[in-house]
């Protein structure tokens, strides 16, 4: 979805709305409030509800996480996905925020099939680049050849937002995490 600058300063202030109170305070008028503009300029920039909502969750997925520098997955494949983990892991104020968003969208899309819908595609997104990096690392000798690149995919994605949601509740130090994930990212590649 392409935004106007206008549509993703409003987008940006809706979703600082939700990192805050949830989706429950979300609304056109507390829009307005939060990025000190009229109700009239965020109502013309988002027609609907469900366009607003549709920017944020782009917006949330450009700016939520981003890869580890470099060529995916190098030097190594285990520890390009131990740094792209940890990456994303609600381990400071902004990934907090972040992570408190993404589980407002997952809250929303049990009544919102168009939010599941853009979310299980995004997801399917992601598992097609583990997918694609873990096939080649075991082309390339890294990963065993019974390594199924699928299905570990599948269990990365799972360990990552498993662990972001734990994260939520139960903060731990960084380092914890990356030596217990270290551990758990070598037994899906081994």
């Amino acid at each position: 979805m392409e935004l106007t600058r206008r549509q993703t300063e409003l987008a940006d202030a809706a979703l600082r709305i939700i990192a805050r109170t949830g989706m429950a305070d979300l609304s056109f008028r507390n829009v307005a409030t939060e990025a000190n503009c009229s109700l009239g300029s965020v109502q013309k920039a988002f027609p609907s509800k469900k366009l607003m909502l549709t920017a944020m969750f782009a917006r949330l997925r450009e700016s939520a996480a981003s890869l580890p520098q470099g060529d995916p997955g190098r030097p190594d494949l285990h520890n390009w996905l131990v740094a792209l983990i940890v990456g994303i892991l609600p381990l400071d104020e902004q990934r907090l925020a972040a992570q408190r968003q993404a589980d407002a969208f997952a809250q929303a899309a049990l009544a919102d099939p168009e939010i599941a819908a853009a979310i299980a595609g995004s997801d399917r997104q992601v598992r097609h680049l583990l997918a694609s990096l873990i096939a080649r690392a075991r082309a390339e000798g890294e990963v065993p050849e019974h390594v199924d690149a699928e299905t570990t995919a599948w269990a990365v994605l799972a360990l990552a937002q498993g662990l972001a949601a734990q994260l939520l509740y139960g903060p731990e130090a960084e380092a914890d995490v990356r030596e217990r994930l270290d551990i758990a990212v070598a037994a899906l590649l081994g």
